[in-house]
């Protein structure tokens, strides 16, 4: 067993008299890269919200470091300066260049000095091959460019976990693959990362851990050899079919 840096308890989240995840229980190792799958509607992206304290949950526990997170802002904010996020939609600043993007968080959240920022900045940036665009303003980069600048945002945190909310859902096909390959090179670094995706090929390579939810429930958590190749539940056969077919 390795280091365990968060556990889910039986977490449940309803909006009104919808319940939208049930009972969620795992736990998340130092080193993992765990890929969450399933049809759209199934709670995967509420469960990242839930453990990112975006969305607060009904009923069950979030503990980081066998410390249960607690509600309020300070110990939020200090939460998610460890546990990064990397949403669908960037969610750049757009009045503000790419390098300044990289440093604002650094610079307000962490009080690093303006050098320091800088020079993570610039580090992460190189990393995912934004470093010329420095003085370019989001509305003048494509989409797979906007979410590479976003995952090196979310690097100068220097976040212990990084999650990601279906991070090639909205860009165009040509440009899957640059964000994609980005996230591999992570995942070689040994950065903790949970992965909610579409993207199968990706899930069965470089995940360690797949997880398939459906109806707010977790039906399947194994390796992805076991998984893509024998799935124990008809569900998550049925889902993976066309996949395992191809």
């Amino acid at each position: 067993m390795g280091e365990k840096i968060i556990s889910i308890e039986d977490l449940g989240k309803s909006f009104g008299d919808h319940e939208v995840l049930r009972k969620i229980d795992f736990s998340v190792e130092k080193g993992e890269v765990i890929c969450i799958l399933g049809p759209s509607g199934s709670g995967k992206s509420t469960l990242l919200r839930c453990i990112n304290r975006l969305e607060h949950q009904t009923s069950g526990k979030i503990i980081y470091h066998g410390t249960p997170v607690k509600d309020g802002q300070r110990e939020v904010n200090e939460f998610r300066s460890k546990v990064g996020m990397v949403f669908q939609s960037f969610n750049l600043f757009n009045n503000m260049t790419v390098l300044k993007n990289c440093m604002a968080g650094t610079r307000k959240v962490l009080h690093i000095s303006k050098e320091e920022a800088f020079d993570r900045a610039i580090t992460h940036l190189k990393a995912v091959g934004m470093a010329p665009f420095i003085n370019a303003y989001p509305s003048q980069l494509s989409g797979g460019q906007k979410q590479r600048v976003a995952i090196a945002r979310a690097l100068c945190m220097n976040p212990e976990v990084l999650l990601f909310d279906e991070p090639t859902s909205a860009l165009d096909p040509e440009m899957v693959g640059e964000v994609l390959n980005v996230m591999k090179e992570l995942a070689k670094t040994g950065l903790t990362m949970i992965i909610v995706t579409h993207e199968m090929g990706f899930a069965r390579d470089v995940s360690t851990r797949t997880i398939f939810m459906d109806k707010g429930y977790i039906v399947e958590d194994d390796a992805p050899s076991r998984l893509f190749t024998n799935p124990k539940n008809p569900r998550t056969r049925e889902f993976l079919s066309r996949f395992i077919e191809g």
